[in-house]
């Protein structure tokens, strides 16, 4: 048996075949992700989502070629993105992801139409959300459409891009599965249903919100080449990506790529100085998000690199050397704070204790991996001051190729580690949940058990 695996990220939308039997993931594809629709005002962050349905389905298309076993269709989606829907998945708006910020304009009233809206939520609701009421929500976007007078006359609902693929392309009515409802900061983690009385306060309550159904439950009924796949309720890659690490009960979760997360999953909603996510199997994820990472190093190569690019100059892949000169520089006292941009670290970023001797590509890469390292230990504090865990694991593109880095982090932890088993985590993440869905295992836990001790072999 095997499904179609989907992944609707930042950069790309990925496709693969998941052999159930076989325990493999096989014929991965990748196609760019839209680019943002040019024109629209500034702060404004949209995709046409029908490019993305033309994608996701020709992607489909290709990978059943391959498939001949293929019984349905599973997805995992970028957090945050919003696309109003018609009850017969049509879509009303354009999708709006996490990038877009038009919250941080000005209201009529006053301050901007962010501050407004978090001068209505109590700190009790602020933890019901999940600590997760930031400018790039979906919430926020309806409450931006509300103020100005753009939510849709006709009945609309507020899913996310996966769900309203899926609506999409079965041409059935929209519904959302419980990670991906906590993504658009109108979930109570209290009830496990949508906050309908912050719903009604800001204005947003004339939307159709969305049934929530349970993961594995299948959504509509997809047809290709005379094919009836059934499809599943998506789930969000946070979440899809921790399964895919195969995390164990005492280990700790540290995901790191262009962004970068520390994780831990408990079994009772626990609220906190962090940001809480519905799990699996009736388990929440507490996490750590916005330290920084990939993006942050990447400002630092930029600047490497901008006297070669000045003369025509391009540079290969700097990251062997940037590695090597890095894991030689056995200790530094230059320090670097990455915090370039809004992040864990605050909003401006530092080089300091610069000597002569200390301004090589080495001492500053090796600070930087080491401010990271920082980083991860007190936001490991934040999730549990008594840092219970056993291990880390480490996932993420970054994570996977930069040996100094995890070194780095396993000294201050003074922890043992190991890498996700595999790099197309949130692929894998998949694996584990499409045998939950088709039955032959009766949990997620399971599932990650039967997947560990598949991968260790």
């Amino acid at each position: 048996m095997s499904l179609l695996a989907l992944d609707l990220g930042t950069t790309f939308i990925k496709g693969a075949v998941l052999d159930l039997d076989a325990l493999r993931i096989n014929h991965v594809r990748r196609q760019p992700f839209p680019p943002p629709l040019s024109g629209r005002p500034s702060l404004f962050y949209e995709v046409d989502p029908q490019v993305v349905v033309q994608t996701v389905r020709a992607l489909i298309d290709e990978l059943l070629v391959t498939a001949p076993h293929c019984t349905g269709v599973i997805l995992c989606t970028q957090m945050h993105g919003l696309v109003l829907t018609a009850p017969d998945g049509q879509a009303l708006s354009n999708c709006i992801t996490w990038q877009d910020q038009r919250v941080l304009t000005a209201h009529p009233s006053g301050g901007t139409f962010f501050e407004r809206l978090a001068d209505q939520v109590s700190p009790q609701e602020r933890l019901q959300l999940g600590n997760e009421l930031q400018p790039s929500r979906p919430l926020c976007y309806l409450y931006w459409m509300a103020e100005t007078g753009q939510l849709p006359a006709e009945p609309a609902y507020p899913v996310g891009l996966a769900d309203f693929v899926i609506a999409n392309l079965c041409q059935t009515t929209p519904a959302m599965e419980s990670t991906g409802a906590g993504a658009h900061s109108a979930f109570n983690l209290a009830t496990l249903d949508w906050h309908h009385a912050l719903i009604e306060r800001l204005g947003v309550d004339t939307l159709q919100w969305p049934a929530l159904r349970p993961f594995g439950e299948v959504v509509g009924e997809l047809s290709s080449a005379g094919r009836s796949l059934a499809c599943y309720t998506p789930v969000g890659d946070h979440q899809c990506a921790v399964v895919g690490a195969l995390l164990g009960d005492d280990e700790l979760s540290l995901n790191i790529s262009t962004g970068s997360q520390a994780s831990t999953v408990t079994p009772t909603w626990q609220p906190g100085d962090y940001q809480t996510r519905p799990f699996f199997d009736g388990h929440f994820l507490n996490t750590v998000t916005g330290i920084p990472a990939g993006r942050a190093l990447n400002h630092l190569v930029n600047l490497l690199n901008e006297l070669a690019r000045s003369q025509g100059v391009t540079l290969a892949d700097p990251w062997p050397y940037i590695a090597a000169q890095a894991t030689a520089i056995k200790e530094t006292d230059l320090s670097v704070n990455l915090s370039f941009f809004d992040s864990v670290g605050g909003k401006q970023g530092a080089i300091t204790h610069i000597r002569e001797e200390n301004l090589t590509v080495g001492h500053l890469f090796h600070a930087a991996f080491q401010n990271m390292a920082e980083n991860y230990h007190a936001a490991a504090h934040r999730l549990s001051p008594a840092l219970p865990w056993r291990g880390l694991v480490f996932s993420g593109g970054l994570a996977q190729k930069v040996d100094v880095l995890r070194d780095l982090a396993q000294h201050r932890f003074q922890l043992p580690y190991r890498l996700s088993p595999s790099s197309e985590d949130t692929l894998l993440g998949m694996l584990a949940l499409g045998l939950v869905a088709t039955g032959q295992v009766r949990s997620v836990a399971e599932a990650t058990k039967t997947l560990r001790v598949r991968y260790n072999e």
